[in-house]
């Protein structure tokens, strides 16, 4: 309880300027989607705004989260918090040496628009026009004859689950 509080707290205080931008450590690449973040001896976990990343044993679930890997891992990232998700981590755009880690996603076929969180309209239009290039380009999961939203993915093992 007191670890949301305080990230409550750290998010009140990050986003209470606009166009704040924070930065940190990448110490750990949880997934395509998720980071863990070091900052003046803090550990934030870190959840990329507007995007879903395949899930552990979906197709291409590694290679999202080795590209993720590549691109921060061990590096100083910029930070523009968002919002607090339901499970208290920090939900970010992040940026590492110039680039949109969240844009290079789903640039490179890696990570779907997550439309019922995507909710800044010219960032998340350029989101679904880079998706849906990714897709007639067939890269990255979209070489798949059918690729599965992880959001789909989830609600269909749920649903398994109840049998």
């Amino acid at each position: 309880m007191i670890r949301i509080v305080n990230l409550i707290l750290f998010f009140l205080v990050v986003s209470a300027t606009p166009g704040c931008a924070w930065h940190a450590q990448v110490i750990k690449v949880l997934d395509g989607d998720s980071i863990v973040v070091r900052r003046g001896g803090k550990t934030y976990e870190i959840r990329l705004y507007g995007i879903d990343a395949p899930e552990y044993r979906q197709a291409y679930s590694n290679k999202a989260k080795q590209y993720t890997k590549r691109l921060t891992y061990r590096r100083t990232v910029s930070l523009s918090t968002k919002d607090v998700d339901r499970y208290g981590r920090l939900v970010a755009l992040v940026r590492c040496q110039g680039r949109l880690v969240n844009r290079e996603l789903v640039r490179n076929g890696l990570a779907w628009v997550y439309p019922k969180y995507c909710r800044i309209p010219s960032l998340c239009r350029e989101l679904k026009k880079l998706e849906r290039q990714a897709r007639k380009q067939r890269r990255g999961l979209w070489k798949q004859k059918h690729p599965v939203s992880p959001w789909e993915w989830k609600r269909r093992k749920r649903q398994a689950g109840r049998r």
